[in-house]
């Protein structure tokens, strides 16, 4: 049964008229009356619905039961990595979405291919959360992860706040501290550097701003792939 996203207040058995994301959507489906989908607003579950009228520009669908149906990980991670060039960014939001990232935060670091800023940057991260969105309804997640605009690590260093425990991936130590993650339900704070990894000043700064220096391994990764091995390590299943 398709699966798509509704930026709309649902409620059981009540029919709307879907948003223009939606009616793309099930018009490229080519969906027609008498169809079920099912509807989620990220808010929590998801509602078994049938498609009603269809138009060119207009779908109505009502919906049914109400599913309070959540696959979301125990453990919730905030990813915050250096961007990768090209399309990569783009892999690696669709890829830790499917993982269950709850939060990317894309950082410009000293190193970074990616520069981003002011309307740039808005459009890039609106095309994010579009591909979040679109990993979500292929996923089955109905919590959508937010996707913040990007910003500076300098920018990132004044505004974390003093009480969380964050990890940076380091190559400054081969020590796995796998006993020391915290699994107490508080959202896990992990920084991933880009393409070269962090400048050792940058990681000298973070590690003294609070941060836990994390080893992946004695392998080298690139930026995308050792931001998703880390979400896999600290991320639980529920």
């Amino acid at each position: 049964m398709p699966r798509i996203y509704c930026e709309l207040p649902l409620d059981a058995n009540s029919t709307i008229e879907l948003p223009e994301r939606a009616v793309k959507h099930i018009q490229v489906l080519r969906l027609q009356p008498g169809d079920e989908v099912t509807l989620f607003n990220g808010r929590g579950g998801e509602y078994l619905s049938t498609i009603e009228e269809m138009g060119r520009q207009k779908v109505l669908a009502t919906t049914h039961e109400h599913l309070a149906l959540e696959r979301e990980c125990a453990q919730a991670v905030h990813l915050m990595v250096g961007m990768p060039a090209n399309e990569r960014m783009d892999w690696l939001v669709e890829k830790a979405t499917e993982l269950g990232v709850q939060r990317i935060t894309p950082l410009m670091t000293q190193r970074s291919v990616l520069k981003l800023q002011g309307e740039r940057a808005i459009k890039k991260t609106q095309h994010w959360q579009l591909i979040a969105i679109g990993a979500c309804e292929q996923s089955g997640r109905n919590r959508i992860p937010v996707i913040e605009t990007p910003v500076s690590l300098n920018h990132l260093l004044q505004t974390m706040p003093t009480d969380t425990h964050p990890f940076v991936l380091s190559t400054q130590t081969l020590k796995n501290q796998a006993n020391s993650r915290p699994l107490d339900g508080k959202t896990i704070q992990v920084l991933s550097g880009p393409e070269g990894g962090l400048d050792p000043k940058e990681e000298d700064a973070l590690i003294s701003r609070g941060f836990q220096p994390w080893s992946l391994g004695s392998r080298i990764l690139r930026a995308e792939t050792a931001a998703l091995k880390a979400l896999m390590v600290f991320s639980q299943d529920a």
